[in-house]
């Protein structure tokens, strides 16, 4: 073969079938990046972050892991991190990659259980607006005791079966037979526009839940990872961090309920996609095929897979074990229970999971370029130059603006050190302490829904197996989410900065949390408690 032929066949196999203005913006970033390091490390570093973001907005055109982890791949080589550099976030991290990978792999093998429930909500529910908010209470809920990947997992799980089921009968086909629906090719020509319709209703579900999860994950200690890590570091428990949180979640959970309502009943940005009325009689029937078909065996599956659910549930709100401990759990009980024996069969849930587990380690590796080039520390200069409630507002925009670019976890974990570090110094007081931790969690939880990649659950949404079923691209979440930012960072500005002192000040005189005992703090230090 000649070697030009030779050339071509390699560009044609590069990054497979993704446009050609793709693969040379990818070919033109790795030319570039080595050319910014030397001349400046800092503008490389925020150069990697941009591209990195690029190639998760055109999730739909290339899957991130390839272009991403190539970025990510000369970054090590040109030096701006290390392997043990990326590994300590692997390890720092690691109970978020075996979540994804058990839990995710669990929720498969209680779907029957997910898919008969939401059907039965779907077909009685009728109002729009009434099961919108039924999906963003729920998630908000749930992601208050339970972790958000996991809740987006159950939504996913249930849009891929309501997808899979219209098609289905779309394509021609009966409720028994096999069938792809990631093809399109057999569906009817008059079913395309309810399909389309269907598609539009199953994404104002799912970012209503994904906005859910960032509502229940800002109130409590356990609701997202960096919670935990603010939590420890000002030493809350539960109830107190609830209590504390409450001047800011309670309010912007209102707000978030009325934005919902508002977007479905005027139609804007993209919500208030009705359920045709097709779709709606073809899940109809589904129920009642199922319904009329059901054997002993499937009843006992449905019993089985309740009980594993509120034993799922038991375990994460008491937190008994790591998370991807209790999803390894779930596949045991769910596998054994539910006659599931074959290793192919067992596979099949491992699928959705592994893909982003992998896209994820290569953003520990763009966060650990972050950490070793200093990206973040002239924002961080910036805000402690400020005191009081202006230092409030800045941490909360702050916090917001890199979680949206960068990873909400980081970003919490990175300010929390450093705000405690002035308070030890002596910079700051104890109470502005406590009142900026409660600036940096709901910072790095409220705005971080701008864009997918602020929040691990919007990510994971973006780049499962349902996302391009019903077209939902990086841009188009960002725009649906618009509404959603506007109200959640303004209503949380406003009551950090304002209603936070006010009702911290009453809870304090009722009683209800207390000043900061530095004996006791010490006491309970030496003694292990």
């Amino acid at each position: 073969m000649k070697p030009s032929g030779m050339a071509l066949a390699l560009y044609n196999n590069f990054l497979g079938q993704a446009p050609n203005w793709y693969k040379l913006s990818i070919i033109a970033f790795l030319f570039i990046n080595p050319i910014l390091f030397l001349q400046n490390p800092y503008i490389a570093g925020w150069a990697l972050v941009v591209e990195f973001i690029f190639t998760l907005a055109m999730a739909l055109k290339c899957y991130p892991l390839q272009p991403g982890g190539l970025l990510v791949l000369q970054a090590i080589v040109m030096g701006m991190t290390s392997t043990t550099k990326v590994m300590h976030e692997i390890e720092v991290n690691i109970e978020v990659i075996l979540l994804l990978v058990f839990m995710v792999a669990g929720i498969h093998f209680v779907k029957d259980l997910l898919l008969f429930v939401f059907t039965k909500l779907l077909i009685r529910v009728r109002s729009k607006t009434n099961l919108s908010l039924a999906f963003v209470c729920m998630a908000a809920f749930l992601s208050a005791f339970l972790d958000a990947l996991t809740v987006v997992a159950v939504i996913i799980a249930v849009g891929i079966g309501f997808y899979a089921i219209y098609h289905k009968i779309s394509s021609g086909k009966k409720f028994p037979d096999p069938h792809n629906h990631n093809e399109d090719t057999d569906v009817a020509e008059l079913s395309r526009a309810d399909l389309d319709a269907f598609r539009g209703f199953l994404r104002n579900l799912l970012m209503h839940a994904g906005v859910g999860t960032a509502l229940g994950g800002v109130s409590t200690m356990v609701g997202e990872p960096q919670n935990l890590i603010i939590a420890e570091a000002v030493g809350w428990g539960f109830g107190e961090f609830a209590l504390r949180m409450a001047a800011i979640s309670v309010p912007v959970l209102i707000a978030g309920l009325l934005t919902t309502i508002v977007l479905e009943k005027f139609r804007l940005f993209d919500f208030g996609v009705r359920l045709p009325v097709a779709v709606q009689d073809v899940l109809i029937a589904y129920d009642n095929y199922q319904t009329e078909r059901m054997t002993a065996s499937d009843i006992s599956k449905l019993w089985v897979q309740s009980i594993i659910a509120i034993l799922l549930i038991i375990c994460l709100s008491l937190h008994l074990a790591s998370v991807g401990l209790i999803g390894l759990m779930v596949i045991i009980l769910a596998t054994t229970f539910c006659g599931v024996t074959d290793e192919h069969a067992i596979g099949k849930a491992f699928q959705e999971a592994l893909p982003f587990t992998s896209l994820l380690v290569v953003f520990f590796a763009v966060v650990a370029v972050i950490i070793d080039q200093h990206l973040f520390k002239p924002v961080i200069d910036f805000v402690l130059t400020f005191d009081g409630q202006e230092q409030m507002a800045v941490l909360f925009l702050a916090n917001g603006l890199l979680s949206m670019v960068s990873d909400n976890v980081f970003v919490g974990t990175v300010y929390i050190n450093e705000v405690k570090a002035a308070w030890q110094a002596g910079t700051i007081s104890r109470e502005q302490f406590e009142m900026l931790a409660i600036a940096i969690n709901a910072g790095t939880n409220l705005p971080s829904v701008a864009t997918p990649n602020g929040q691990a659950a919007f990510l994971f949404l973006l780049t499962s197996a349902l996302a391009p079923l019903i077209r939902l691209s990086y841009m188009k979440m960002v725009w649906m989410a618009v509404p959603y930012t506007i109200v959640l960072a303004i209503v949380g500005l406003l009551c950090t900065t304002f209603l936070l002192p006010e009702v911290t000040h009453w809870m304090y005189a009722a009683g209800w949390i207390h000043h900061y005992d530095a004996a006791a703090a010490a006491a309970a230090a030496a003694t292990g408690h």
